[in-house]
């Protein structure tokens, strides 16, 4: 039988031409950035604010290394690819598997309306562990406007998944097996790859994506299931010989309006100053490495961390390909992850 799968992320310019697109998809949609302007005045504000920033993200996208733009739609059809191979030799099914994006290229405006609405046979995956009005939320948005329904509750859409015992298993593989020395062509640009001595004393940060601290107010859950998330995740590495303190805070802060709390930096330095040496800092939200953990984690907070007198500063990878990860999501895809 053929099945359809559709897997969808935030996105990012692939080169610095789609940089405005990006940017201009970005503050256009109302889940992301919200003011409380007439719709008009809303989407020209937008359009604004994506010419003004352009400049200075060329930038940061310059640095990365990747041609000038984000590794993180290529590293979404590698994901695609990896889950097709597994879905089919699991399954029977013959896996058909797209990609689509909220911002930039290829967006889910591109594709037909009948393949975004979910079925049996007909899944649509959000690559988004937690839900957030501007993860998922916007997704849900973007399909609404697409299809004319909302695909919540329906077979073949699939909700956010950090509770899942699989995924669970497979972010501490990462986490192990970055520690180890392991698996080490599923991660994209890992910092080392000879392991870390005393990896079971290592206390290790989850830093998530931030969101202004109104959303939180409107009713978004996303702060209490990161730190679910982080609670469950730390059990899992408990039993697995981790012994180091794990902690939670909140990156990538923009703009002068409050964000949720504590922000990585800020803890960070605080954990310096009070003579922390060594720190591991995991992308909790994330599924797959770009800006904000290359160019944020791996080079703006490191310096921060060794500027404060953090010694030993270690960025693990997002999932990637892992293929404890894979595993993961096609359990999730097929049902046969509790």
């Amino acid at each position: 039988m053929k099945k359809n799968l559709v897997l969808i992320n935030f996105g990012g310019p692939r080169d610095a031409s789609e940089i405005r697109k990006f940017l201009t998809d970005l503050f256009s949609d109302p889940n992301i950035f919200s003011v409380p302007l007439p719709e008009f005045l809303r989407l020209a504000l937008a359009r604004f604010i994506a010419k003004k920033r352009t400049p200075k993200v060329e930038h940061a996208y310059k640095a990365m290394g990747f041609g000038g733009g984000s590794p993180l739609v290529a590293e979404t059809f590698r994901q695609a690819e990896a889950l097709k191979k597994v879905l089919d030799n699991k399954t029977g099914d013959l896996w058909n598997i797209k990609v689509a994006m909220t911002c930039g290229y290829p967006h889910l405006n591109e594709m037909q309306p009948k393949e975004l609405v979910p079925s049996a046979n007909n899944i649509l995956l959000p690559l988004f562990p937690h839900f957030s009005f501007s993860t998922t939320g916007s997704v849900i948005w973007n399909l609404e406007n697409i299809t004319g329904k909302n695909p919540t509750g329906k077979t073949g859409w699939i909700c956010p998944f950090y509770l899942k015992s699989g995924y669970l298993e497979a972010t501490a593989a990462v986490i192990l097996d970055y520690f180890a020395g392991k698996n080490m062509k599923h991660f994209l640009n890992p910092d080392r790859t000879d392991g870390v001595r005393d990896w079971q004393n290592v206390d290790i940060l989850f830093s998530a994506h931030g969101i202004p601290e109104s959303m939180v107010k409107k009713g978004d859950t996303y702060r209490q299931e990161i730190a679910d998330n982080v609670s469950r995740l730390t059990t899992v590495l408990r039993k697995k010989g981790f012994r180091g303190k794990t902690l939670l805070s909140f990156q990538s802060r923009v703009g002068p309006v409050e964000w949720i709390k504590p922000y990585t930096v800020d803890l960070l330095k605080e954990l310096g100053q009070k003579g922390q040496k060594r720190i591991a800092v995991y992308p909790i939200s994330f599924v797959s490495d770009h800006l904000e953990t290359l160019e944020e984690i791996g080079m703006q907070l490191k310096e921060v961390a060794h500027e404060n007198g953090i010694r030993d500063y270690y960025r693990i990878p997002a999932p990637g390909t892992h293929p404890a990860f894979i595993k993961a999501l096609a359990e999730i895809v097929t049902g046969k992850n509790s």
